[in-house]
């Protein structure tokens, strides 16, 4: 009552145990593209936390960096002005993580929570009522009297530049796990788990369970059962290439690395480019949202102070020399894992599971 296993001469064999033989080959194949799989995947894996840490790292600096610019030169308004900073850094990582949020909505809610406290604390210092009316019709102003001029328009041009790389990549990462994951579990047809069983298990019926497949039988056999996973290999290697393109790309003219640095002195020069109109747009305020109260003896306009650049440079140079170093070190990596998917069936058959110093082997009816 042999399914699989059926043979001319006398067998030790039962229907129960090629069911038995059927689970072991599914448990086998399973593990054993899993151990194929896991040199890969700990390296995407590992990549992905370096990746996020060296970010993490970046953009904890150009916030330190920020920080320091509103106490340094900004005393007034700085401790006002740490929420919508930390909200602002915030936002730019959960968009590099693949939120959906953009990076124009996060610089323009930042510069829309900025300008209230801009005007009330270094335009017009004497402000003592800021009502909740008022810092909402300031904030809504904002958007069509553009005290800010053209640099916060060319933040959301930077920094859309260079962390639009940095998400893509991120995300790629992500889906190449994925991918893997999903090869793992990829389900066994009813005919690869018999020619599985008839390959490795059908000469234990026999008694020969020291005689191993043959290389160009196992190739036959490991190809059919796999023709779904090679069918990856075309897009495996597309992906590929996006990966190198992509940190080529961070590596380029939108350096991620220049764009967080730099936040600091886009933000700094917004806010005195809006000192420096202070009159004009008080005058326009005051048509829109009224005039607010005013201290007795209204205070003179906070001085502008040039700010000095905060000097953490050795904690920038580390954090973008790690990332290059891991952009480089990750794209040679996976460059010479093109193949994988084109290779898995000469990997499974490689070492010990087919006969290679003998001259005997079996060939799925026979030892020849």
């Amino acid at each position: 009552d042999l399914q699989i296993c059926q043979h001319r001469a006398p067998t030790c064999c039962t229907k129960k145990m090629e069911e038995s033989y059927q689970a072991a080959v599914r448990r086998e194949r399973t593990q054993s593209i899993q151990a194929l799989n896991f040199e890969l995947k700990y390296m995407i894996v590992g990549h992905i936390t370096a990746f996020q840490e060296a970010f993490e790292s970046l953009l904890r600096f150009a916030e330190n960096r920020t920080s320091s610019l509103f106490e340094t030169a900004y005393r007034p308004m700085a401790k006002e002005a740490a929420e919508p900073v930390k909200e602002l850094f915030t936002d730019i990582s959960l968009y590099i993580l693949g939120a959906e949020t953009t990076v124009e909505s996060a610089v323009l809610r930042f510069f829309d929570s900025l300008f209230p406290l801009v005007y009330s604390r270094l335009i017009n210092p004497g402000i003592t009522d800021l009502s909740e009316d008022y810092t909402e019709c300031l904030r809504l102003t904002r958007q069509d009297i553009n005290p800010f001029g053209h640099y916060s328009k060319n933040m959301v041009t930077e920094l859309s530049k260079s962390l639009w790389a940095s998400r893509m990549l991120s995300q790629a990462l992500s889906l190449g796990i994925e991918v893997i994951n999903t090869t793992e579990h990829a389900a066994l047809t009813k005919e690869c788990s018999r020619a599985l069983v008839k390959m490795q298990y059908c000469p234990h019926c026999q008694g020969l369970t020291l005689i191993r497949p043959c290389v160009g039988y196992c190739l036959n056999v490991m190809r059919g059962c796999l023709a779904s996973v090679s069918e990856l290999d075309a897009q495996w290697r597309e992906f590929i290439s996006t990966l190198e393109y992509l940190t080529n790309e961070m590596a380029a003219s939108h350096d991620l690395e220049i764009a967080l640095s730099g936040i600091w002195n886009s933000i700094n020069e917004a806010i005195l480019h809006a000192q420096l109109n202070g009159p004009q747009l008080s005058a326009t305020v005051d048509k829109v949202c009224g005039q607010p109260k005013q201290q007795e003896g209204n205070l003179s306009s906070a001085s502008i102070v040039p700010v000095k650049e905060v000097t953490e440079t050795q904690t920038f140079v580390m954090a973008h020399t790690r990332l290059n170093n891991k952009r480089r070190e990750f794209i040679s990596y996976m460059k010479r894992s093109r193949t994988f998917y084109a290779s898995v069936a000469e990997r499974l058959c490689d070492g010990d599971l087919v006969m290679r110093d003998s001259s005997t082997c079996w060939n799925g009816e026979d030892v020849v």
